[in-house]
């Protein structure tokens, strides 16, 4: 990595430092290889739940200084939780670094989970399980999600399930923390205006005394292959219908992931893999914004994917046209897949779709806040090689590469569709 470190601290804690001069910033991103993968039927929602409680506070930090600490020097910061990990990161003002080095290495260990912020928290968490189900997609995407993953922990939503966020215990989470939250199950990353030597030596000083701990073995469950085709309904207050077409798709590490992200921008237009930042790019070059939104058949069609450790995936979105029923437009994206499938494709339009998946990437990568996020989030699903070689990998996809994605990812008994058919009452 030009100007960039990684090594492995004696206690397993990968580190990958970046110097970054073009201004006075540094990011710091830990992230940590637990998500709602890891959560038992009975247990959804805990990774989540963790993350909200790591904001409580220790006995060094209390949750009343931190934010108006950050907010003095001049930074910010937030935590996500995905399905194979979770996330924390602070971007500093270079002078101002050493509260969020600090902060994370404390954290890591020394959290509270006083039993009093677990039940106020358990109220948000509900609250927000409660505003997810007011919205459409949410409930469309939720029980197509638990339609293709039966056996799979990729099968509950991050948030978890009321049943369970009714019923989890302080100890449940605290329990799910001291597992997961150890060096040797860690990544911290570190992006900026800072010499990797020094940056080094502060990080070793902070973290060298946590020992490391037994490794947790993360679920494994692989999902049997589909028989056939589902089809599913989902009912509620709103005026506009939707529909979700979803495909079993490929993991991150795997050449047929590259394949689909050149096919996604031809198709739909490029996703964009740094869910975090990033600008983004119209689709209105896609072959599915002709064949459907300029025909009228729906309001807008959007696809995407996410990189995984295991294969998840593939969802194309259609809004519903006041007048139009969405099996039209349905049956215009199956005729664009079969054309894919069935018929090679033009090289240009290719170098096109590979142009706008570059730039899409290209937008994810531009700020100290990004640079830093890469650094990490590649580690969670592949390595950071991963993150340096996407742009090579791209642009080696051929004609003959898309065809097969298509042929191999957009099967019809590998998928499910689902339609939102709004009772016409108002959202909540």
């Amino acid at each position: 990595m030009s100007d960039c470190l990684l090594t492995t601290l004696e206690n397993g804690l990968m580190v990958a430092l970046k110097e970054i001069h073009t201004s006075p910033l540094i990011s710091q991103w830990i992230w940590y290889r637990v998500g709602s993968k890891d959560e038992k039927s009975g247990s959804t929602g805990l990774s989540h739940w963790v993350e909200h409680m790591q904001f409580k506070g220790t006995a060094r930090f209390p949750a009343s200084m931190l934010d108006k600490a950050i907010a003095r020097a001049g930074g910010q910061w937030n935590a996500f939780t995905f399905l194979d990990w979770t996330t924390y990161f602070e971007t500093m003002p270079a002078p101002a670094i050493d509260l969020a080095l600090n902060l994370e290495a404390d954290r890591m260990r020394n959290s509270l989970f006083d039993p009093q912020e677990v039940e106020s928290e358990r109220t948000v968490i509900i609250s927000e399980r409660e505003g997810n189900e007011n919205e459409p997609i949410f409930r469309l995407s939720e029980a197509i999600q638990q339609a293709a993953f039966r056996v799979h922990p990729y099968h509950h939503e991050v948030i978890g399930d009321m049943a369970d966020l009714l019923t989890l215990t302080r100890e449940q989470l605290y329990q799910h923390y001291q597992a997961f939250y150890q060096p040797n199950n860690a990544v911290l990353a570190l992006a900026g205006d800072f010499d990797c030597a020094d940056m080094l030596e502060r990080i070793q000083a902070l973290y060298s005394a946590i020992p490391t701990a037994p490794a947790v073995p993360r679920l494994e469950r692989p999902e049997p292959a589909q028989p056939g085709e589902i089809r599913l309904d989902v009912e509620g207050p709103g005026e506009t219908a939707f529909l979700e077409a979803s495909y079993h798709a490929p993991a991150a590490n795997t050449d047929d992931f590259f394949a689909l992200s050149v096919l996604d921008s031809l198709l739909a237009g490029p996703s964009n893999l740094n869910m975090f930042g990033g600008g983004g790019i119209s689709n209105k070059t896609s072959r599915l914004y002709h064949a459907i939104v300029d025909r009228e058949l729906a309001v807008g069609v959007h696809g995407g994917f996410s990189a995984t450790i295991d294969p998840f995936l593939y969802s194309f979105t259609l809004t519903g046209h006041p007048t139009r029923p969405l099996k039209r437009a349905l049956s215009a994206l199956d005729d664009e897949i079969k054309r894919l499938q069935d018929e090679p494709v033009n090289p240009d339009e290719i170098a096109r779709a590979i142009k706008q998946a570059r730039a899409m990437f290209a937008f994810g990568a531009e700020n100290i806040t990004n640079q830093a996020f890469w650094l990490g989030y590649a580690e969670m699903f592949a390595s950071y090689a991963w993150f340096s070689g996407y742009l090579e990998k791209l642009s080696q996809v051929s004609p003959a590469d898309v065809q097969r994605a298509a042929q191999n990812t957009f099967q019809t008994s590998s998928r499910v569709v689902g339609n939102y058919l709004p009772s016409g009452g108002e959202i909540e």
